[in-house]
């Protein structure tokens, strides 16, 4: 099993040269790395060649590494019935940069692509309907980022007088707090510590 996802490895990076930048087996997967400008062309080939037929577009999800110049590596998980085998192809891609979207080759990709725009704001160049998914029309920011706030910057809460929701800024319900953390046997008394008088 793993010679045929090996063959099809090296038969995508010899047929696509610069387009698939290498393929890599590993616990008996096949992960394709490709050309993020030339995405819709490996998939097309993926998808019509007669040796791969991955006719299935089963998932595509995205991943933020803040540290690297292109930080979103967006993957994409193809499913051929007739081999049986899975294919992963990973593309990078910055902030400003654009992603082709890959609707025209498997129609599925369209919910995908705008969850990762949501979630991760990466841009699919020529999605027909690129706009947020899961979160508020209103929302600010996205998610999924790593350098997004935990705590979010609005919180939204329904306010029984005025029958209606409401957004408001975030507000920490705890102020910051000064500890000693020097002597662990001195600080404020416990429940219990007047039994040891």
């Amino acid at each position: 099993m793993d010679d045929a996802l090996k063959s099809i490895g090296d038969r995508a990076v010899a047929t696509l040269p610069g387009a698939v930048i290498g393929a890599r087996m590993a616990y008996g997967e096949l992960t394709l790395t490709a050309e993020a400008a030339r995405i819709v062309e490996v998939l097309t080939f993926l998808r019509d060649d007669a040796a791969c037929q991955f006719i299935c577009f089963t998932d595509l999800s995205g991943a933020d590494y803040p540290e690297r110049e292109k930080r979103f590596e967006i993957v994409y998980q193809l499913l051929s019935p007739k081999l049986n085998q899975r294919v992963r192809v990973k593309i990078e891609t910055d902030e400003a940069t654009p992603v082709p979207s890959t609707i025209s080759v498997f129609p599925a990709a369209n919910w995908y692509e705008r969850e990762v725009y949501d979630f991760f704001g990466v841009l699919f160049e020529g999605h027909p309907d690129l706009r947020r998914i899961l979160t508020d029309y209103g929302f600010d920011g996205h998610p999924l980022r790593k350098d997004f706030p935990m705590t979010g910057f609005v919180e939204v809460r329904y306010d029984d007088e005025e029958k209606r929701v409401r957004y408001e800024p975030v507000q920490l319900s705890q102020e910051f707090r000064q500890f000693d953390f020097l002597s662990p046997w001195e600080g404020a008394p416990l429940p219990g510590d007047e039994k040891a008088k």
